[in-house]
């Protein structure tokens, strides 16, 4: 009985070896292989019988030998095997990283190994990590952006209200009017800042992508130059995506910049679109994204390529491999940005020498979905008499903004928070609009203060107004339904169109109280 015991052992054993997905490894004292599992062709890409009878050495990658010798003597003096990092060196001349459990049998003088491939779990974690780093720098970054927009918003106003200043020379026209373009380029920057936060206001919309890339083709070839042959490849079943088509052109001249500082000498850019679904397996790699239908958007150059250490970094904002003031770095950060903002997805292919490819993954529009009708030109209304309350804790933004408002002419109420506004509210009744900003202290957001306001005043007109894009709101409250918004930093026209729009529209369902004036 016993001896049929331990047959049966031995063929469970043998069983568990032959099977086992790990690496096992049995080992004398000097190193050499007496006993390899079959699991080495699928972790090393070498077959058992190549390994056994060999020494370990061959085999291990050489920085570790010695961590490895010491493990070794340490279990011979009876400490039990701790869990240990060792790699070894793949067929194809890869490293493989593994973590080893092991212990020493005194009778069998033999060393049992057993040793997981930590190739994908490293490879996570580090996609994690890299996830992580972006996710903080873009927090940071945001909140840059929305603070410079607010000194922008000072900049832009009071230089908008000097250009209107009468007596002015034609030289000192000049001087604003170079500031003022200066300080718009500012704004594009802050605009970009704000897209690889996720941030931007984004207008979604079902489009062709087929037809936008055509009506930018021919701005592309300006920009590009002769030396670079454009060849497009369009799928002629596409499918509609969903996103914001302006920014989704922003993106592709991006990305066409991009491929042409690659390719100095001049070469060949291939755009390429096609419907893509992304199964459960890419999506468990790319954790980003999420399982789908998607319209695929490729852009390909034979250019110089890139290491593996920048496209590690490619998406970072400011960072750049261009020689100084060729490049602000933002070009890739922004459709990174915009990518994710759109529940899409960016990946990049690339090899040094041999050129790139960058792929852009959109949503595939709902069957149901209904294009937007095109955008109504706003006419803009130089001057008004309504009675505007604002609101901005700001004080330099709202000394700015009263003042636009009154050489437009309007006549102006100020609070520096909601509870200011709601306190003005309840006690006046002559305010056509409120005018809010959304991000401000004291807990009451702009969002919140524009539905108290409606409580208060039904019949009111609400604007509101942010550096940051309209969803983000504070607190995790939603955006007010049916309330107007305007991106910080604006020009004076900006405002003027907006206010004369929602003054001169029709009435809400909500009917204005009785007795309240209504200035003219």
């Amino acid at each position: 009985m016993e001896t049929e015991l331990r047959t049966i052992d031995d063929r469970i054993n043998q069983r568990i070896f032959d099977t086992s997905l790990d690496l096992i490894l049995v080992v004398d004292r000097i190193g050499t292989l007496i006993r390899v599992s079959p699991s080495s062709l699928a972790i090393l890409g070498r077959p058992c019988t190549e390994m056994m009878g060999r020494s370990a050495i061959d085999f291990l990658y050489p920085d570790d030998l010695e961590n490895t010798r010491n493990e070794m003597r340490l279990a011979r003096k009876g400490r039990l095997m701790r869990n240990f990092k060792c790699r070894y060196v793949h067929h194809d001349g890869r490293v493989v990283p593994l973590v080893w459990t092991g212990v020493w049998s005194e009778p069998e003088q033999q060393h049992f190994f057993i040793g997981r491939d930590m190739t994908e779990h490293n490879a996570q974690e580090d996609r994690l990590h890299r996830s992580q780093r972006l996710e903080a720098v873009g927090q940071l970054t945001g909140g840059i952006a929305h603070d410079f927009n607010n000194l922008l918003s000072v900049v832009i106003g009071n230089l908008d209200l000097l250009s209107t200043h009468p007596g002015l020379d034609m030289k000192a026209q000049g001087y604003i009017g170079s500031a003022l373009q200066a300080s718009l380029r500012g704004a594009e920057l802050t605009s970009q800042l704000l897209a690889f936060a996720r941030r931007q206001s984004l207008v979604a919309q079902n489009f062709d992508l087929n037809a936008r890339i055509s009506g930018t083709i021919d701005l592309l070839r300006r920009t590009l130059g002769e030396n670079i042959e454009i060849v497009t490849l369009f799928s002629d079943t596409l499918h509609p995506a969903v996103a914001d088509p302006s920014q989704f052109e922003a993106a592709l001249v991006n990305l066409t910049l991009n491929a042409r500082d690659a390719m100095l000498s001049g070469g060949r850019l291939t755009i390429e679109t096609d419907n893509v679904s992304l199964d459960e397996d890419y999506c468990r790699v790319n954790a980003e994204v999420a399982p789908g239908d998607y319209v695929m958007t490729s852009v390909s150059d034979t250019g110089t390529g890139m290491t593996q250490d920048i496209l590690t970094r490619v998406f970072e904002p400011f960072f750049t491999t261009k020689p100084v003031g060729k490049g602000t770095g933002m070009g890739l950060s922004m459709v990174y940005g915009f990518a994710r903002q759109s529940r899409g997805h960016i990946k990049i292919y690339s090899e040094l020498d041999h050129g790139t490819t960058v792929r852009l993954y959109l949503p595939r529009a709902p069957e149901t979905a209904v294009a937007a009708a095109p955008a109504t030109v706003m006419q803009t209304a130089p001057s008004g008499g309504e009675c505007i309350l604002v609101v901005e804790d700001n004080a330099d933004v709202r000394k700015v903004v009263v003042a636009q408002l009154k050489q437009l002419g309007y006549q102006t109420i100020e609070a520096e928070n909601g509870q200011a506004a709601l306190n003005i509210l309840k006690h006046t009744d002559t305010i056509d609009l409120l005018f809010s900003d959304m991000v401000m202290p004291g807990g009451i957001s702009g969002a919140k203060l524009a539905m108290l306001a409606k409580g208060l005043r039904p019949g009111i007109k609400l604007l509101l107004t942010s550096g940051f894009a309209k969803g983000v709101v504070q607190n995790g409250e939603d955006f007010p339904p049916a309330v107007d918004f305007l991106n910080k930093p604006y020009r004076r026209a900006d405002l003027a169109a907006k206010l004369r729009g929602l003054l001169d529209a029709a009435p809400a369902d909500n009917v204005r109280p009785e007795g309240s004036a209504r200035r003219s």
